[in-house]
């Protein structure tokens, strides 16, 4: 799947087209694709609805009019919780993924959360590093908690388990 209107100049660094802007529910169809063409074990529809209706801090990347990338974030008790980010295969590396935590954290620390927690499977090494140079940093592992289609790990493989104190902050300001 190639999103519409992704030029060869689209494909540059700079991407000017592209919008990050709050997810809507006409969004979460588009959202679904993007989940089922990137994970062998994605989210459903209802999942995102869920995580619309309770009013989880749910945004995605526009690009002409097109879901090319989605974060989605919950938060409460000083505390929040990068659940899911993810960016079209064809635009990942330009910093789009690195932008949307970005703007999920400063949404997390203007509404008061001290700390922000993720997991990551150990085998998406891009997303480790990425984490790792935004100021995270492995606090625990969660045994088995992902499915996987390896038969060898009884069908399930760990998460790393990162958290940044958003009192200190995280290097670099959005751009």
């Amino acid at each position: 799947m190639t999103p519409a209107g992704m030029t060869d100049e689209a494909r540059g660094a700079d991407l000017p087209q592209v919008q990050f802007r709050p997810m809507r529910l006409e969004d979460v169809a588009a959202a679904t694709r993007l989940e089922q063409d990137t994970y062998a074990f994605p989210w459903t529809e209802g999942i995102f609805r869920d995580c619309l209706r309770v009013r989880y801090d749910c945004r995605v990347i526009d690009l002409n009019g097109d879901v090319v990338g989605y974060g989605i974030m919950s938060s409460g008790a000083e505390e929040a919780h990068i659940l899911n980010v993810c960016v079209h295969r064809e635009l990942r590396c330009r910093g789009l993924g690195r932008h949307m935590i970005q703007m999920l954290l400063d949404s997390a620390g203007q509404a008061g959360m001290r700390q922000a927690f993720l997991e990551v499977r150990p085998s998406n090494v891009s997303a480790v590093r990425l984490y790792q140079t935004l100021g995270f940093e492995q606090v625990g592992l969660r045994k088995g908690y992902y499915q996987s289609g390896s038969q060898a790990a009884g069908g399930r493989e760990d998460a790393v388990v990162f958290k940044l104190d958003l009192a200190v902050g995280m290097p670099g300001p959005i751009e």
